[in-house]
């Protein structure tokens, strides 16, 4: 796999295919100086080579995963709005809205709080 098409290509369900390509777009236009890559058979965006947020598809959901550091900062702000998650990913059903302001928050934290990491992955 070497980009998002390839990954969209492996979600079989068109609806779905569509929502993922409409999250990613969505992640290009607001961040735009953000790099999508395949690591792990996953897209990804990284700044300046450091991991910022990774996403993965199932069954019933897209999951957005942007680490644990992130996951901790946000996590009453996902509970309140109602957003399945766990302590590293968020799940997205793929019949409803995503929460984009809270997803652009959520991205915006990682580019600030990792604007000096060296690393792909924080060190804590």
């Amino acid at each position: 796999m070497e980009n998002i098409n390839d990954f969209l290509a492996t979600i079989p369900d068109e609806s779905h295919r569509a929502f993922a390509k409409a999250v990613f777009d969505w992640v290009k236009a607001e961040f735009p100086q953000l790099e999508s890559v395949i690591k792990w058979n996953q897209p990804m965006f990284t700044d300046h080579g450091t991991f910022i947020i990774g996403f993965s598809a199932s069954k019933n959901h897209l999951a957005a995963a942007p680490e644990h550091a992130c996951m901790v900062r946000f996590e009453a702000e996902m509970d309140a709005n109602g957003v399945d998650h766990t302590k590293e990913l968020m799940r997205f059903p793929w019949e409803q809205p995503i929460d984009y302001a809270l997803l652009k928050q959520m991205i915006a934290f990682n580019i600030a709080d990792k604007a000096g990491c060296e690393g792909f992955w924080r060190k804590n």
